[in-house]
């Protein structure tokens, strides 16, 4: 089958397409024939041996991936040749097939297309642990988004807005600012122009956001803290900025806020039923029309080291998939 393989650490350039030997299932796993592959900004990572956690070499990159299951290993239930599924694989999604863990699998209700199903499992299981399971966000509350236009960002904003939560969305350029209005914010910042803690406040009448969702980092995450309401929740989702900062403790003691780590794929593997739990949520919001996933581009598998370069150099919105 084809596949793209990462055969050293480097940038998206030394990624190259090849023929490899077709996976086969082993217990408790499926294969799945792959229609669509959710890019994300850790597969930007893991090729430069960057990433919390880091497969051998050589391998496949791609996380998530959605198609049609065509093998199943022994002792596996509920799952069946011919079902469509969504799944979270790690790392093989750049590909025409991969095997992945059964438990991983979520079954697609008919007329869920493939390229808008792969784009669901990382950004919106994401985004939905992150806010409903470990920030509790209600009703009424106000969310601060940061990096609002990229995949989880805009997913953030969008779970926000079906919950019901005042979203403001802060981003970099004034188009995308305008993509997430059009996705449920409520307000928006241009963090690159404007001061952040004193758009906060003016927005907020000095309160200051419940709940924070930082997949940035960098300089954004310490004025955004000092800015967090009374007993807030600042989500530690990633680091897309590429610094990792570091918080004077004395900040969550002032406002008994709470820093809250987020790494989705850990709670993926070790509490499955409740992530399942999430994205069947999910697709129901869509089901309803409450959230409007957005799929902003679509490349071959050839090009999928493209795809990469834009996820790395941010000229992506929303969510892009490689369609082998």
């Amino acid at each position: 089958m084809k596949a793209i393989l990462c055969e050293q650490w480097g940038g998206p350039e030394t990624l190259r397409l090849a023929d490899i030997p077709l996976p086969e299932p082993g217990p408790g796993q499926v294969r799945i024939r792959i229609a669509a592959a959710g890019v994300n900004f850790p597969d930007v990572l893991i090729i430069q041996k960057k990433y919390q956690m880091q497969p051998a070499l050589p391998f496949v990159p791609g996380a998530e991936v959605a198609g049609t299951i065509d093998a199943v290993g022994d002792g596996v239930q509920g799952l069946a040749p011919g079902m469509a599924v969504a799944a979270l694989c790690g790392i093989g999604g750049f590909a025409e097939a991969c095997v992945v863990d059964a438990a991983l699998c979520v079954p697609l209700p008919p007329g869920v297309p493939m390229d808008l199903a792969a784009s669901l499992v990382l950004a919106w299981g994401t985004s939905w642990h992150a806010l409903r399971d470990r920030a509790a966000l209600r009703e009424g509350e106000t969310l601060l988004v940061l990096g609002a236009a990229g995949g989880v960002g805009l997913a953030a904003v969008q779970i926000g807005h079906a919950i019901g939560a005042r979203v403001i969305a802060a981003a970099g350029t004034p188009e995308k600012l305008a993509l997430c209005r059009t996705h449920g914010a409520d307000e928006a910042i241009d963090y690159e122009r404007e001061d952040l803690r004193e758009a906060l406040k003016r927005l907020t009448a000095g309160k200051g956001p419940d709940v924070i969702f930082d997949a940035v980092g960098g300089r954004f995450t310490e004025p955004a803290f000092r800015s967090i309401a009374w007993r807030g929740r600042h989500l530690v989702i990633g680091f897309a900025a590429g610094d990792v900062p570091a918080l004077p403790l004395n900040l969550p003691l002032l406002k008994g806020a709470s820093l809250v780590g987020v790494f989705w794929g850990e709670f993926a593997k070790r509490e499955p039923k409740r992530n399942a739990d999430g994205l069947r949520e999910v697709l129901g919001w869509i089901g309803s029309g409450a959230i409007r996933p957005l799929v902003s581009r679509r490349y071959p598998l050839a090009d999928a080291a493209q795809a990469l370069a834009d996820m790395a150099a941010r000229r992506v919105t929303g969510k892009v998939v490689v369609m082998p």
